[in-house]
């Protein structure tokens, strides 16, 4: 258990640089996460082109942060998994396999709030 430590300006960016760490992480090492950066760009560059509103933009920005923060977990879940079962279990692949199909909800479901923002203005 740890200590509880007074606030420190130092401690706090330490943890942003760890948790950007996380996120280098996850672009170098994971295929999909670099299918999900195209994809963000080309979200924002059309957004930004077709000049939706504020509103859309939120529905917009969520639905890429849910996706962002599965694939993240997952690749957290996917190497916590190897670590703890390093030779391969039924068990361990189901885990997997359900972290996985998160990031595969998250993604149907922008691709739905994209196409229904999308289409009205195309």
């Amino acid at each position: 258990m740890s200590k509880n430590r007074p606030f420190s300006v130092a401690s706090r960016l330490a943890s942003f640089i760890h948790a950007g760490r996380g996120l280098k992480f996850v672009l170098q090492n994971e295929h999909n996460a670099w299918i999900h950066a195209i994809l963000t760009v080309v979200v924002i560059v059309l957004a930004i082109v077709l000049k939706i509103s504020a509103t859309e933009w939120c529905f917009l920005i969520l639905a890429m942060s849910v996706v962002w923060i599965t694939e993240t977990l997952n690749t957290a879940i996917e190497r916590l998994t190897d670590l703890v079962s390093p030779e391969h279990h039924p068990l361990a692949g189901k885990v997997k396999d359900i972290a996985a199909g998160a990031v595969l909800l998250a993604a149907i479901a922008a691709v739905i709030i994209g196409a229904l923002i999308f289409i009205p203005h195309l």
